[in-house]
């Protein structure tokens, strides 16, 4: 029971890491509140900020693509009890991410500018909370508490087996299949001064993310076949679709097949 209780509290802990991390997120690329941003004044010649500022990027990058893989996980739990698997992971990224906080190099210069209380910077703060919303309604139409390693650790906790969610196109997933990617799209892009900084961010973490879904829909069909093929063909990646996305009967998959 010690066992249970121990990656219970560990979880927890992951979570509350995460969270705190996640708002911290908020403020560093909004440039709100937080003591250092992104675009805090440059300190560092050009260059050099921007080789820092690409490896701190490229650290997080592997981290978060490498450690979700399945050929990961599986040697991963031969060290750490399957359980906290996913909770190891969320604070592994947590980690990645603080790091980045702390030793990013702002690069100066400014791509546009749009006074805070004008028309356009009040379009681009407007744009730039809801993408935060929307990635957490994102993640709380598929199951928050399962994706950060609440529900695994839980589970363990109670001495009920993990089951794995099955796939399912709730709410924004009828019309787009990565609304959660499309909320971090708007964070990155909305924002009322365009610095350099930010543009390098921006476009960086735009093309990760494309890579990322190709490797995350693989495992997507790995996992769930034929259903995510279905569901792929017929719902646009990250432009949202205006029809509802309506999944196949059995009778219609069988014609389909036929």
């Amino acid at each position: 029971m010690l066992k249970r209780i121990t990656v219970f509290a560990y979880g927890v802990a992951c979570y509350a890491a995460f969270f705190a991390t996640f708002l911290y997120a908020v403020g560093f690329i909004g440039n709100l509140v937080v003591p250092k941003s992104m675009d805090s004044p440059a300190t560092t010649p050009f260059l050099k900020a921007l080789a820092i500022d690409a490896l701190l990027l490229a650290i997080f990058a592997v981290q978060h693509s490498v450690m979700a893989r399945p050929w990961f996980k599986r040697a991963w739990t031969r060290i750490v009890p399957e359980p906290a698997e996913r909770s190891t992971y969320v604070l592994f990224s947590s980690l990645a991410l603080i790091a980045l906080f702390i030793l990013w190099e702002p690069l100066g210069g400014t791509v546009w500018s749009f006074g805070s209380h004008t028309g356009g910077g009040l379009i681009m703060y407007t744009g730039f909370a809801l993408g935060f919303l929307l990635v957490l309604l994102a993640t709380f139409l598929i199951n928050h508490f399962d994706l950060f390693g609440l529900r695994q650790v839980w589970l363990y906790l109670v001495g009920k087996p993990y089951t794995h969610l099955t796939f399912r196109t709730p709410l924004l997933y009828r019309y787009v299949r990565h609304p959660l990617y499309v909320g971090w799209f708007m964070s990155f892009w909305f924002t009322p001064t365009m610095t350099v900084t930010h543009l390098f961010f921006a476009v960086m973490c735009t093309a990760y993310i494309l890579l990322a879904i190709r490797w995350e829909e693989k495992d997507l069909v790995d996992a769930h076949g034929a259903k995510y093929l279905e569901y792929r063909s017929n719902v646009p990646m990250i432009m949202p679709s205006a029809k509802p996305y309506e999944p196949l009967t059995p009778r219609e998959a069988i014609r389909r097949l036929a």
